[in-house]
């Protein structure tokens, strides 16, 4: 398949992803799922991802870690600290649309690739660049880590007992938010361009990322002057009334979301509860409303449960492993994950798009590229000879898979 053959309603789009680790790569891969042509310009040795196997899923050839977050692309492996891999990455800016990078905060000017550079070069040229804190000022130089922030951001304490040791998330979150913002980032740049021909810088990171996420819960403590404040009974969020949160049944857990007081008092047998208000004493008496209704919830199964409250209208879930989730019959209905073919990994089941399109759907063109797969082709596409091409891998500036 070439380079602009692709369907999708961003095909006709050239993508270089020069990122590593989760964000970039996940907006690109977004991307690439939307029809572009995301090549992967990665080092010789292969990105950093490749090396690090998630949870010690390391494949056959490609990690999981990365196989998971850098399908629809294509590979082309240089050195960029080598002038002719630095000028091949040139000549590629040169007929791209966007160009995605997340170095540290000083390397792409190091490398000569920082957006004024190559804006000389490409002035329509879309410069996506995501950083842990920012490009500048005080915390620039600081990891940008997902727990790092996650910690930073105020979120570890919106749920939890107080006393007790703040608990993350149990995804990468922050990566998560951050890659959605830059891919939305993107598509908002491309627009401007369509309408004006102007490329522009997209400057995004990742504090700003997990800090504007909890847009509602920071209005709370800025607007409405309330602390954030954890009991003693372990709520799910600091700032929503009692009973909420996760619940032990006798066989398993449920989740119950504020429900209404008195309903779910005559579900439970649960007389004390008639007479409370529920805003009134969900947050005054929010420790001891917690504990009477998990003290119930634990005398039946969550099947129970689950029926009794659908019944009665409450708002009530299972908890799900990643087993049950997979195997749910909405999750079935909806084609959440999909499964393809990959030329070393096998049969590859992951999560597909959180997007539909009637006219321009979303596909798996390719899986996760080996190192420098498509280095060969990617170089033929921006004019190189078979000369010129020769002399690259000669040289080291580029590589292919052996």
């Amino acid at each position: 398949m070439t380079t602009r053959d692709r369907s999708g309603v961003l095909a006709g789009y050239r993508v270089l992803d020069c990122s590593i680790a989760m964000a970039g790569p996940f907006a690109a891969q977004r991307l690439g799922d939307l029809g572009a042509d995301v090549v992967k310009v990665e080092p010789v040795t292969g990105e950093w991802q490749r090396h690090a196997a998630a949870g010690g899923a390391s494949g056959n050839r490609i990690n999981v870690s990365f196989l998971s977050l850098n399908r629809n692309k294509r590979s082309l492996a240089v050195d960029l600290k080598d002038p002719a891999g630095k000028q091949v990455l040139r000549r590629l800016v040169a007929s791209a649309d966007v160009f995605l990078q997340n170095y540290r905060p000083g390397v792409a000017d190091r490398l000569g690739v920082d957006y004024a550079s190559l804006a000389e070069i490409n002035p329509s040229l879309v410069y996506v660049s995501i950083s842990g804190y920012g490009e500048d000022g005080p915390y620039a130089q600081r990891p940008g880590q997902d727990l790092l922030l996650q910690a930073m951001s105020g979120a570890m304490l919106s749920s939890g007992r107080a006393g007790e040791a703040p608990r993350a998330a149990g995804q990468y979150l922050v990566d998560a938010v951050t890659a959605s913002t830059a891919f939305e980032g993107v598509l908002a740049a491309l627009l401007h361009r369509e309408r004006t021909g102007e490329g522009q810088l997209v400057t995004v990171n990742m504090l700003d990322a997990i800090t504007t996420l909890q847009m509602q819960e920071l209005s709370v403590h800025t607007v409405g002057g309330l602390p954030q404040t954890r009991s003693a009974e372990p709520h799910a969020h600091v700032y929503i009334r009692s009973p909420y949160g996760a619940f032990e049944t006798s066989d398993g857990f449920i989740v119950l979301a504020f429900p209404p007081l008195k309903r779910l008092g005559e579900i439970l047998g649960e007389d004390g509860f008639a007479a409370m208000d529920d805003e009134e004493h969900g947050w005054t008496h929010r420790d001891e409303i917690f504990a009477r209704t998990a003290a119930h919830l634990k005398q039946k199964s969550s099947r129970h449960w689950l029926d009794a409250f659908d019944a009665a209208g409450i708002w009530a879930g299972p908890v799900y492993g990643y087993a049950d989730l997979i195997d749910d019959p909405q999750i079935r209905h909806n084609g959440t994950f999909v499964t393809y073919d990959h030329p070393t990994e096998g049969s590859v089941t992951v999560p597909g798009f959180p997007y539909r399109f009637s006219a321009t759907p979303p596909r798996i063109g390719r899986g996760a590229p080996l190192t420098g797969e498509h280095t060969r082709e990617v170089l033929a596409e921006v004019g190189l000879d078979e000369r010129e091409v020769e002399e690259l891998f000669a040289s080291g500036a580029v590589t292919e898979t052996s």
